[in-house]
């Protein structure tokens, strides 16, 4: 593979990434109810709980796709500049 079709790759992989970032906490907000009563009967979890649970897999996620999806864009972007 070139160095411009890695970078499409990574380019992709970091979009679609955002986009399900996006998808997911849109939806969080929009079905915070179902998802305290549902999470609350399956584990037993208080709407407390669940909302710490929530917002640390959105924060982690988050960290996931700077990490191993933009900043490798980003580097190629630079590199291929050069």
């Amino acid at each position: 593979m070139s160095l411009e079709q890695i970078t499409a790759l990574f380019q992709w992989m970091a979009l679609i990434n955002i986009g399900l970032l996006s998808l997911s906490a849109v939806l969080a907000a929009a079905f915070k109810p179902l998802l305290f009563k549902l999470h609350g009967q399956l584990f037993g979890l208080e709407p407390r709980q669940i909302s710490a649970v929530i917002y640390g897999f959105l924060g982690f996620y988050k960290v996931l796709i700077l990490v191993f999806n933009l900043v490798p864009y980003l580097a190629m972007l630079i590199v291929s500049n050069y």
